[in-house]
């Protein structure tokens, strides 16, 4: 067929050639947005020798931007928020204009495996550089505020003189390693995950085979059969599994995560025996270093890659293109007989002595509070603690007779050992004090909501997870808690707009795993929220069935009983 003759007065469409998704495997090299280009220019390992030798001698003022909103979250560092700027402002400010000169610093604690001396020094650190500052987060690690960029290098020197570090605690880099708390000591542990997880640290962190990733790479590896790490909102998660064949191993998950638009991961129906834990970890991160989108930092992480893919081809390529050879086929791991995945209370150890789990409020701990954990811990025999997937901790290794002695020196710090299934079950991310994204207050709010709900309610003495979030990012996993409340400006009965949330119902991992329900239109004000959350638990009382879980009550119950 003769072509068309083009219309010279018809103006010539442009064409511009397509670039992919900026999959470096399909040769997509360009970096297509300011994230990918910084990071081409200079790896983010680089930045801690201008801390060292310019940035902590010449002050704030002396960061480069491109380090300082960038490069400087490969050594676990965020600027926070500047005091005094409301949430209305959080989406319009500019960058310069919420930073504050002193900085949030991350401690990594892969497996939240510390010493008491460890922990120790991290008090210490908190007092003298942070203003006592010291939150547990849900991803066990340690953050600090207010620290100075003048401070970090000492800081740095007393962390690791204990085997600690904040390398890859932050950026687009393989983060903090999430175990079970418990690991070679639970009585019911399936398999011990820590030997796998200390060589991947070896192997992976700070190689920069893998410190330019398309976005942030989170982990977890546990074998316990609580299914205590979150792994279905994982990048990559190995969940201890009973082969009828080979015996303990690791169930392959792939593509979780939660933020604005969340997905659980999948299975890949592979069995992984532990000594090939690293290797099958090595092979999962690299695929998504190499074919994981960086056009769009929206869709920058590896669930969007395998939800394109699917199971199937994820598995395909890891097998064919990166391992070399097949992976077992294997069971899914059983649904946990417990509710409860924290581990909080007294619980015997394989050994014949006990670990005892204690719930701060909302995560929040200080300095001075740390340091009196490592004495009364080592005071009852003790030298090793944990911290938890849910800003709880824990001290190992107690003797039966230093038991009870042990849990009142905790009562006496507010730490309890038996708390309400508020107090257990209430998380917070950063909120408003510190986190430029955040637009409303969320630890203080948390911890007052804890205190109205135990005198409203006394008797409510059923599992319940309330999770506060300060922005719709989930760093708190709004969306997987019975009560999730995602931080927003909303309008109160004088049509005013003040501090509130948007409330999401009935998710849950673990049994049944999956995303709560909104109702429409349902937001509550902070003012509102004691109110609204009595309210919508004693219909739950009032309604259930025997048994009944509150994520099954509110999956079936009325918008009207909701609201």
């Amino acid at each position: 067929m003769a072509a068309t003759p083009q219309n010279p007065a018809t103006p010539r469409r442009k064409v511009s050639r397509h670039r992919g998704e900026g999959q470096w495997a399909a040769g997509h090299f360009t970096p297509l947005n300011g994230n990918e280009q910084f990071k081409k220019d200079d790896d983010g390992l680089n930045v801690r020798t201008r801390i060292e030798t310019i940035y902590s001698k010449r002050g704030f003022d002396s960061i480069d931007p491109n380090d300082l909103r960038g490069r400087m979250r490969w050594w676990g560092l965020y600027t926070q928020r500047k005091p005094g700027i409301d949430g209305g402002k959080t989406a319009i400010l500019e960058p310069e204009e919420l930073d504050d000169e002193y900085f949030m610093l991350r401690v990594r604690i892969d497996g939240g495996r510390l010493t008491t001396a460890q922990l120790r020094v991290i008090g210490e650190i908190s007092q003298e550089f942070a203003r006592g500052t010291a939150d547990i987060t849900d991803r066990q690690n340690i953050q600090y505020h207010w620290i100075r960029i003048e401070d970090v290098p000492e800081i740095w020197n007393r962390l690791e003189a204990v085997g600690l570090s904040t390398t890859e605690a932050c950026g687009d880099t393989p983060r903090v390693i999430l175990g079970s708390p418990v690991a070679g000591i639970a009585e019911d542990e399936i398999i011990d995950g820590t030997p796998a997880i200390e060589e991947i640290h070896r192997r992976i962190i700070g190689n920069k085979a893998f410190s330019n990733l398309p976005r942030k790479f989170k982990s977890a590896i546990s074998g316990s059969p609580l299914l205590d790490v979150a792994h279905e909102i994982n990048d990559v998660a190995f969940v201890g599994v009973n082969h009828p064949e080979h015996g303990p191993g690791f169930d392959l998950w792939v593509g979780g995560g939660l933020s604005t638009n969340p997905k659980i991961g999948v299975r890949l129906g592979a069995w992984v025996p532990l000594d090939e834990v690293p290797e099958v970890y090595e092979g999962v991160i690299s695929v998504f270093r190499d074919y994981g989108y960086r056009r769009l930092r929206t869709r920058a992480r590896l669930k969007f890659l395998v939800a394109d893919w699917g199971a199937e081809k994820f598995r395909q390529v890891l097998e064919d293109e990166y391992l070399k050879r097949k992976l077992v086929d294997g069971p899914a791991p059983a649904q946990p007989v417990e509710r409860w995945r924290d581990h909080v209370g007294v619980h015997r150890q394989q050994d014949g002595r006990f670990y005892v789990g204690f719930a701060p409020r909302v995560g929040r701990v200080d300095g001075a509070t740390l340091t009196k954990i490592a004495e009364l811990a080592e005071a009852h025999g003790s030298g090793r603690v944990r911290t938890t997937a849910e800003q709880k901790m824990i001290v190992l290794d107690v003797a039966e007779s230093q038991v009870d002695s042990l849990v009142e020196g905790l009562e006496a710090l507010d730490l309890t050992v038996k708390p309400s299934p508020f107090r257990r079950g209430t998380m917070a991310c950063t909120g408003i004090e510190y986190c430029k994204l955040a637009i409303v207050e969320t630890k203080a709010r948390g911890s007052s909501l804890i205190d109205e709900l135990e005198r409203r309610i006394p008797d409510f003495d059923e599992p319940i997870t309330i999770n506060i979030n300060g922005c719709p990012n989930a760093c708190a996993r709004i969306q997987v808690a019975d009560i999730g409340l995602k931080g927003q400006l909303v309008l109160d009965d004088k049509g005013e707009q003040v501090e509130g949330f948007q409330v999401h119902l009935g998710g849950a991992l673990g049994l049944e795993a999956g995303f709560g329900r909104k109702v429409r239109g349902l937001k509550v004000t902070s003012e509102e929220l004691p109110d609204y959350v009595e309210r919508v638990l004693k219909r739950f009382q009032a309604e259930r069935e025997d048994g009944e879980r509150f994520a099954t009550w509110a999956a079936r119950a009325s918008e009207e009983a909701l609201s």
